[in-house]
Order: C-alpha cells, then sequence, then structure tokens
C-alpha cells in the first residue's frame, strides 16, 4: 500500500456530504454527521476532524480532540491527551491500513489516547497497542475505555 495522507477536514457542506456516505453505511453510532452539522461556519473554522481520500473520496475519518491535564484522571502524571472518538473506515476498504494510518496520525503527537472502541473492534485496538484503561472516570462506566501512552507516562493507579 503506498503512503496514506491524513488529512484535517475542513468544515463546509462539501466535508457533511462526504459524512453522510458513511451514516447510510448504518453506523448511526458513529455518525459525526450530527457533530459536523453543528460545528458549520466556514471553511477556516477548527476541525476536530481527520480523513483519508482515495479517488477523490473520503473513504475513512475520526474526530480527534485535545483534553487539557486539569481535567486528566487516566495519566500519572497528569497530562494532556487526546480524545478519539468515531474512528469509522468504509466496509470496502477496511483491512487496507487505513485505520491504522488514522490511528499513527495521532500517536504522532506523541500525547496519551483515550478512546471508547466499538462493539467487536478489541482486536483492532489491540495491534494498535492500545489497552483497557484500569481507571475509569464515572462518565466512562460501561464503555470500557483503552488507552494509548507514549513513553514516559504511565496510566493512573486505581487507589
Amino acid at each position: 500500500m503506498k503512503e496514506v495522507k491524513v488529512e484535517k477536514l475542513l468544515i463546509n457542506y462539501k466535508t457533511l456530504e462526504e459524512f453522510k456516505r458513511f451514516k447510510e453505511y448504518g453506523h448511526q453510532e458513529l455518525s459525526m454527521l450530527e457533530d459536523l452539522q453543528s460545528n458549520i461556519v466556514e471553511n477556516d473554522s477548527e476541525s476536530p476532524f481527520y480523513g483519508v481520500y482515495y479517488g477523490g473520496s473520503l473513504i475513512a475519518r475520526m474526530s480527534l480532540y485535545k483534553v487539557d491535564k486539569k481535567y486528566d484522571q487516566y495519566f500519572e502524571p497528569q497530562h494532556d491527551y487526546l480524545e478519539l472518538w468515531k474512528l469509522e473506515v468504509l466496509p470496502h476498504y477496511r483491512g487496507k491500513g487505513y485505520g491504522k494510518s488514522l490511528v499513527d496520525y495521532a500517536k504522532g503527537y506523541n500525547l496519551p489516547i483515550k478512546t471508547n472502541p466499538r462493539v467487536n473492534s478489541h482486536g483492532f485496538w489491540e495491534r494498535m497497542k492500545f489497552q483497557k484503561a484500569t481507571y475509569e472516570m464515572e462518565r466512562d462506566f460501561g464503555q470500557n475505555p483503552l488507552i494509548w501512552l507514549p513513553e514516559g507516562i504511565s496510566e493512573r493507579n486505581t487507589q
């Protein structure tokens, strides 16, 4: 596979149309359509959305939010971290490294990453070196968050 380019997605109506292709595949719980619609202002708005294009079409996407260390209850010492949401690759393009490219892009920030994986995706996250969080904030109960730690940062103890 040739090198995959991850792009920051613009918040505009073209991106909104691209997102509709993902929703059509039945992943209602992963749809970022509502998020995008509420954020459309103009092309240069700060976007939390990233994607991979193939042949001019968006084929993989994710949301990536930076969380300030003052809200960190996962890592020791407290640290800014990324929250990776709604990673999705269109069915025809799965298993070809596009999801991995998105995760590697996020890892490139060299910050801890937290995600709440969707059902049946734990194998993917394990291959990406994510592990089950042993310390769960109250709001994460039932969601089984997974975390990835760059070198030199450890997970907070559960005591």
